[in-house]
């Protein structure tokens, strides 16, 4: 379907424009933007809040009640959505003096506490979590992205440390650490159409419409979708949405997968997809899966299919970027399985950045959903998912990036790398990827050998070496930004980077160091220069080298 301003059964209202204007205007006006809220709970519990740690901000928000008027107005307001305390009528009806408590009400965001009592007893609880969101300020140090500022407001469903019991299994999940993760790492540039496949709350849309003329989002889940619009029409005026006319910036389309968007092409795909490893059981519903994070599809059969099938849907040139898990079976290498799944016509990029074994993935998405609450349940759903591994000889499981590109016409991939990075990298990636695959298509595109070459900026060589020993033993060149990366050197791999200050070119450089080092027995010159200028590519493509 495509963007329509209506409602869905237990989400929040988009159709009612004067009160989301209302409600905009208030939340403005008390501050209750990233930087305000961390302003009023302090360096301390805000961290311990962005780890799901309530208290530290509870006891700061239980001060701030007690004081200046503007402070207590916002801490009203944190307490309400973001740590899930009920609070009088009264005093949300003086913090958001447009909307009021009745038009809170209105739009879902709120239900009377107790659910059955009646509104005028005076207390109201959140019936979703609404928190702010945007880039710029403490906003970019914690989306790690974005050009200029942008206050904004996501609704989603209220998380599992908000609420007691196992979540619903149409859940709509907020702001985690798997959605910044992929707005970190989202290659920017202008495009004219984009596409969130699994758009959720709706998070990366919000970052596409900053660099997409028009953006279509899907989900399988129309409740996510709900959740979408209103967030969308919520932040109309910072997106650049005109109210009456939507459809002019956003498609919203309910679908499995590619099915929405069969017979289009876009310049650019992202997806956080359902891409959770679930056991499956015979006779198992829709109904059953929590929709959010498992596509109902055996092992990692929705990763292995959108690796497959999303190059179809690219334009030429166009890109396409995702996180996923993949299972590694028992004796093989964890790049197997994922260089079956990309075909030989796209550039293919997976970075794997963590590997667990079979007993912590279990633990990890049962207490996810809180299913750990029943000690018999999550046994049972414990031993499922061991079961479910060992029938596939599966001895871990890797998380990570995927980037795509379909080829330009009449141009051929020059992408094929499948590397581990666990270690810390700098964030946003998304840029430090971008000039690596640029870097890629210039190696592809110029000679090497006639260019002239300078060390990057941010590179640093190490060398250590055995007391009184004449050499160093071992020559580290180190990367200060984007992957980090340490590059083993050879002593002519070292000598070629010292010489590199843009005066030489590339082969004229390989030429003294040939005649330097050669001329010894068994010296065979064309493999010497051969090899060496293998290696100063991978320098350059890595980042290390750039052209001068």
């Amino acid at each position: 379907m495509h963007f329509t301003a209506g409602n869905t059964s237990d989400a929040p209202r988009s159709d009612l424009p004067e009160l989301l204007s209302a409600l905009a205007t208030d939340l403005r006006g008390i501050g209750y933007t990233v930087d305000g809220v961390a302003g009023l709970l302090g360096e301390s519990a805000y961290a311990a809040l962005s780890r799901d740690q309530l208290i530290p901000a509870l006891i700061a928000t239980e001060a701030a009640a007690d004081g200046d008027p503007d402070a207590a107005a916002l801490a009203a307001v944190v307490r309400l959505w973001l740590l899930a305390v009920p609070q009088r009528t009264d005093v949300l009806d003086a913090a958001l003096p447009g909307i009021r408590t009745e038009g809170l009400l209105r739009l879902g965001l709120v239900e009377p506490e107790p659910p059955q009592s009646d509104p005028a007893a005076g207390i109201v609880r959140a019936k979703a979590d609404l928190r702010p969101y945007g880039w710029g300020g403490n906003a970019a140090r914690a989306t790690g992205t974005g050009s200029g500022s942008a206050d904004l407001w996501v609704a989603s469903d209220l998380a599992a440390h908000q609420q007691p019991g196992v979540l619903r299994h149409d859940h709509v999940l907020g702001i985690g650490q798997a959605s910044t993760t992929l707005v970190q790492t989202t290659i920017r540039r202008e495009v004219a159409r984009a596409l969130d496949l699994g758009t959720g709350c709706g998070i990366q849309s919000f970052h596409l419409l900053n660099h997409a003329d028009h953006v279509t989002a899907t989900d399988i889940s129309a409740r996510a979708l709900a959740f979408t619009r209103f967030n969308l029409l919520l932040n109309a005026e910072a997106l650049r949405i005109d109210p009456a006319r939507p459809e002019e910036r956003v498609s919203l389309r309910l679908g499995s997968l590619l099915e929405p968007v069969a017979g289009e092409t876009f310049d650019l795909v992202v997806s956080n997809p359902p891409f959770v490893i679930t056991p499956r059981s015979p006779g198992e519903a829709a109904g059953d899966q929590f929709t959010y994070r498992d596509g109902g599809l055996p092992g990692d059969d929705i990763v292995a299919s959108l690796v497959r099938e999303l190059p179809s849907v690219l334009a030429p040139d166009g890109t396409a970027q995702l996180l996923g898990n993949w299972e590694v079976v028992a004796g093989t290498e964890w790049r197997e399985r994922p260089q079956r799944w990309a075909g030989p016509d796209v550039d293919a990029w997976f970075i794997q950045r963590e590997l667990v074994g079979p007993e912590q993935y279990a633990e990890t998405w049962l207490q996810d959903a809180s299913e750990s609450r029943d000690r018999q349940h999550y046994q049972d759903a414990y031993a499922a998912y061991l079961d479910d591994f060992a029938s596939r000889n599966v001895a871990g499981i890797g998380f990570g990036m995927i980037f795509l590109r379909r080829p330009a016409a009449g141009a051929r991939p020059v992408i094929s790398r499948f590397e581990e990075i666990t270690y810390p990298i700098e964030q946003p990636v998304g840029p430090h990827l971008g000039a690596a695959v640029e870097r890629a298509d210039w190696l592809a595109a110029n000679d090497l050998a006639a260019t002239h070459l300078l060390v990057a900026e941010d590179v640093t060589e190490e060398r250590h070496q055995r007391p009184g020993a004449e050499h160093p033993g071992v020559i580290l060149l180190r990367q200060g930004a984007g992957l980090r990366r340490t590059n083993l050197l050879s002593t002519e791999l070292a000598g070629f980077v010292s010489a590199c200050d843009g005066d030489l070119s590339v082969g004229q450089i390989i030429g003294a160091l040939e005649a330097l080092l050669g001329g010894g027995d068994g010296f065979d010159g064309e493999a010497f220069r051969d090899g060496l200028l293998a290696e100063v590519g991978n320098l350059v493509r890595d980042g290390f080298l750039l052209p001068a």
